[in-house]
């Protein structure tokens, strides 16, 4: 029978192995010796098919389409062929990608070629692996049969000498997220020593090298193999280098995995310029600038946030660490967001509320108070547009509008505020509209613009009552967005003259605003109160 011995357990199996068959041909053995070597070889000819069955696989296939000559064939049949022996570390550096958001990624030497398809299906479309070999890794039409995969045309291969290759890609001042590397080739150390001296990695980049356990035989005595000796030479200088920090995983041959070491404060700086460490060079609070922009461990909720921009706002904060209360007038559209927030893991809730009632805020606050403790930020977003001729708008139209849009907007920055003041802590965000600076046609709809112009100054005032107590009340002014409300039958003939009044040639998308939001609610906005962020691809301008 054939054990493979390719990684450490297969190796430590192998040899478990002939123990074994010593131990059942010498007869002065004890029983309990040979069973605790067939429980030994158990454990070690388990881990490995056990690791590849429990990584859990969403691969799609091997190329979509492989030509069909013979040497097409050959290759379609070499990325088959690693299917197997790949899988593991592919869905390993497949995470890995997706963890850190890696778009650019630079692979030196042979990895397996199914490996390098897996990788590439986890980057966006506009990602880029650069692969590195002194030969191609699947014969002379590697990147052919590559290309005929919709996500193998994201590789690039470069065939050559590698130390050449690298010296190119610098001087083509490119850098990269994530770095494979296979220890088992003769000049890794240059390699990894290259990448490092000459910033080819990104700032939060990772490095991993395959192979640097060589069946364990990198920290064995007495080894003499020069591949072994490379290898151990590799691990040695990457431990030893001060800019980096290291760990090594003992999966498959090893699997080591490399990130730049925070600065510390006593690095010699080489160069003669003084280097100004201040709060600029660590961030504010020891926090880098998208760190900054994390909402983890708040409580924030939006009101109208069953659709349109309220539900691109519920998403935008969740997705940047908040616990988000999905409020609507309909208690289903609410659950619908929350159904979807849930499907990322996001933690939140659905209530039903109408914003122009004090006692619906009030037990809306209440409510997110019970099961969270606090509120941190209030994204007040609910509003109505009833349009009409000035001369036609009735008192009932006009109440109607500013009780949502305006009173109901009061109302929620006045519960809301009174827990934030209290804590001393707290963001408020209004959802205004280009409609408070200008007046949008050939619709008319003069209680809405009336009622947003208030809500640009009642985020005013309040911007500058309550900072110097913690609170900071901002507004966002979109433009017209392109959802549901005004794809109806009335207004759907006015789309081509709106397009022509904006230079940006397009509506703005749900999407356009959630960034925006991001900031207003994190503590990168700090300063920022009383401020009208107009969001409209430049109509109000025109």
């Amino acid at each position: 029978m054939h054990y493979p011995s390719e990684t450490l357990s297969g190796h430590i199996a192998e040899n478990l192995l002939k123990a074994k068959e010593i131990a059942l041909n010498d007869s002065r053995v004890p029983e309990q010796l040979r069973n605790y070597l067939q429980k030994a070889l158990d454990v070690a000819l388990g881990l490995d098919p056990y690791l590849d069955a429990m990584a859990t696989s969403k691969r799609k296939t091997s190329p979509d389409h492989i030509p069909g000559d013979a040497e097409g064939a050959e290759s379609r049949v070499r990325l088959q062929e690693t299917h197997s022996s790949g899988s593991l570390n592919g869905q390993i550096f497949r995470m890995f990608v997706h963890m850190t958001r890696a778009s650019k990624i630079l692979l030196i030497g042979k990895l397996k070629g199914y490996s390098i398809l897996a990788i590439a299906e986890e980057l966006p479309d506009n990602g880029k692996i650069f692969a590195c070999a002194e030969v191609p890794y699947l014969g002379v039409n590697s990147q052919e049969a590559f290309d005929y995969s919709s996500d193998g045309k994201k590789i690039s291969m470069r065939v050559g000498p590698v130390a050449d290759i690298l010296e190119a890609l610098h001087a083509e001042d490119e850098h990269f997220d994530i770095v494979f590397i296979d220890a088992d080739q003769r000049n890794a150390v240059q390699y990894y020593s290259f990448v490092m001296d000459n910033h080819l990695l990104s700032m939060d980049a990772v490095i991993c090298v395959e192979n640097t356990l060589m069946k364990g035989q990198v920290y064995l005595e007495n080894v003499s193999d020069e591949n072994v000796l490379a290898v151990r030479k590799l691990n040695s200088v990457i431990n030893s280098d001060p800019r980096v920090e290291q760990v090594i995983l003992p999966v498959q041959s090893g699997l080591s995995l490399i990130r730049r070491s925070p600065v510390p404060p006593d690095a010699v700086i080489e160069s003669k310029k003084e280097v100004v460490r201040d709060d600029v060079f660590w961030g504010c609070n020891r926090r880098r600038i998208l760190e900054r922009l994390r909402l983890d461990g708040r409580v924030a909720y939006v009101t109208g946030g069953g659709q349109g921009i309220g539900r691109a706002f519920a998403h935008a904060l969740g997705e940047a660490g908040a616990k988000v209360a999905v409020v609507d007038l309909v208690l289903a559209k609410a659950e619908a967001v929350v159904c979807e927030l849930s499907l990322k893991g996001i933690k939140s809730l659905a209530l039903a509320a109408d914003v122009s009632k004090p006692e619906d805020v009030q037990r809306m606050v209440d409510a997110i108070v019970a099961r969270w403790g606090t509120v941190h930020i209030a994204c007040n977003n609910a509003g109505i547009n009833l349009n009409s001729a000035s001369e036609e708008t009735s008192l009932e139209e006009w109440d109607k509008t500013f009780n949502v849009n305006l009173r109901g907007l009061f109302l929620c920055c006045q519960a809301a505020g009174r827990i934030m003041l209290n804590q001393g802590y707290g963001k408020i965000i209004n959802t205004a509209s280009m409609a408070s600076l200008i007046v949008p046609h050939p619709q008319k709809q003069l209680a809405y613009n009336a009622s947003k112009a208030g809500v640009v100054k009642l985020t005013q005032t309040l911007g500058t009552e309550w900072i110097d107590r913690g609170v900071k009340v901002n507004c966002i002014s979109p433009g017209i967005v392109d959802t549901p409300l005004i794809r109806s039958q009335e207004l759907r003939p006015l789309v081509q003259r709106w397009l022509a009044d904006i230079p940006a040639g397009r509506l703005a998308q749900p999407t356009d605003l959630q960034a925006a939001v991001v900031y207003l609610a994190s503590e990168a906005s700090d300063y920022m109160t009383g401020h009208n962020l107009v969001i409209e691809g430049g109509q109000s301008l025109w």
